[in-house]
């Protein structure tokens, strides 16, 4: 997003955050209300999402997750066959302060701080760079402007509590870029930084 001092920030890298949200804005435990607004245009909308990446950032969790589940997983003949293959075979980046290796194929621990690290990798890499989920690592990036397009899947679900989305998300203008509406109510809301003068 815009860097707090307003000045235009010169990187290679386009950096997306892709996250769930309930209507009220709750982000954490997505297992617990997403998957009942399942549908196969759903599916297709995150396997092309995944497709126009050209690489991942993922927090400690996210990772743990994801490195457990995905290379277990056989989707051919499915709406979104070729995602598993693709989450196993894309470079992956972790940000983690306590892990001290990865094995998941294609994958590299980023080590160091996180945003001086975060910011040499959107240097380096070209193309998008996708991230998932919206917690510590995507506000402290967000905050540095680093988030080029923030994606929010909207669920119409309210749950009533849980960690926000926004939870001490720095104050931030977006100019909506595109949204989609899908099956069962889910809309898909891209947004990205207003530009300044």
């Amino acid at each position: 997003m815009a860097a707090p001092d307003g000045k235009e920030r010169r990187n290679v890298g386009n950096l997306i955050i892709s996250t769930f949200t309930t209507l009220d804005g709750v982000q954490e435990n997505p297992q617990d209300w997403s998957l009942d607004f399942w549908s196969d245009e759903y599916g297709r909308y995150a396997r092309d999402q995944l497709f126009a990446a050209d690489a991942l950032i993922m927090g400690r969790l996210t990772y743990e997750g994801f490195s457990e589940i995905w290379p277990t997983v056989d989707d051919e003949g499915t709406p979104t066959a070729g995602y598993a293959s693709r989450m196993n075979s894309i470079r992956k980046y972790v940000v983690s302060r306590t892990l001290d290796k990865v094995a998941w194929t294609n994958t590299e621990l980023l080590e160091g701080d996180l945003v001086p690290a975060v910011r040499a990798l959107t240097r380096q890499e070209a193309g998008t760079i996708l991230a998932f989920g919206s917690g510590g690592v995507a506000r402290a990036l967000a905050g540095e402007g680093l988030v080029d397009e923030l994606r929010l899947w909207v669920h119409p679900v309210v749950v009533g509590k849980g960690e926000s989305v926004f939870a001490n998300w720095p104050a931030t203008q977006l100019d909506l870029v595109s949204q989609t509406q899908l099956p069962k109510g889910v809309v898909i809301l891209s947004y990205r930084p207003k530009k300044t003068d």
